[in-house]
């Protein structure tokens, strides 16, 4: 049974770091819902569990090409988690280069412009991933989307999605593809629910989405097909990030159905 002093463990818990990812084209998947959508995408390989988590999650362990017992302290040292769930899988990167993404045709697109809060990233990679979205582009400065807090926010959703790691300079691509481009803002000259109303919203569409701090940079505002708020009908000063793109994202996925 592996220890933290395993040298498989202690070479897994370096992709904890995002150079060393990035280096190995690896990454680790934390807790019973992550593993399950990693193995239903292929992407696993090598499940170490603890006893209980590998009985507990028998059929789990079952579809790993690997399973590797840890003691309680080696899942810890793989965990990100403050109460860890017995599984971690060491997963293969399932990004995809943008060409690729895009020669699908996909009809909904996110762009995460250098989001860099791996929980907002997450959390709207899940949206976009139930709204329908065929792509999520991580761009520019962006979180890295293997970042472990991330992963646990997509909730499995990273594996259902083209995920694509891109410069900052993709607004050519995605017009190319035939996509509209539309650039959130709070002081956009159009309303979601305005383009809505409008019919606007049944073309295929990349909403574009900038960190909650700074908001989009300039040259991507500019060469957008529209600037676009999220309506306030309240007293709010805002909508948070992941909130305003849930609003957005659905708002597309009615209009496209």
């Amino acid at each position: 049974m592996y220890t933290p002093r395993t040298p498989r463990i202690v070479s897994a818990r370096r992709l904890q770091r995002r150079r060393d990812r990035d280096a190995a084209g690896r990454f680790l998947a934390e807790g019973p819902q992550a593993v399950r959508e990693a193995l239903a995408a292929g992407a696993v390989l090598e499940l170490f569990g603890t006893p209980a988590g590998l009985d507990r999650h028998a059929e789990l362990a079952a579809q790993a090409p690997e399973v590797s017992p840890v003691t309680d302290d080696a899942l810890a040292a793989l965990a990100e988690t403050v109460q860890p769930q017995g599984l971690v899988a060491l997963c293969e990167q399932v990004d995809v280069p943008i060409g690729e993404a895009l020669a699908k045709g996909p009809q909904l697109v996110a762009v995460l412009a250098e989001i860099r809060d791996p929980g907002n990233a997450g959390t709207i990679l899940r949206t976009a991933d139930a709204a329908g979205a065929g792509t999520v582009i991580f761009a520019g400065d962006a979180v890295d989307p293997y970042n472990g807090k991330c992963v646990r926010a997509s909730a499995g959703s990273l594996f259902h999605v083209d995920v694509v790691r891109a410069p900052l300079d993709v607004l050519d691509l995605l017009q190319d593809s035939g996509l509209q481009v539309l650039a959130t803002s709070g002081t956009g000259s159009d309303d979601v629910d305005s383009l809505l109303d409008g019919g606007l919203l049944a073309a295929p569409t990349a909403w574009l989405f900038g960190s909650e701090a700074h908001g989009l940079p300039g040259e991507l505002l500019d060469a957008a097909d529209r600037r676009v708020r999220v309506p306030i009908y309240g007293g709010a000063e805002s909508l948070n990030l992941a909130a305003a793109a849930a609003v957005c994202l659905y708002a597309s996925a009615r209009a496209q159905r």
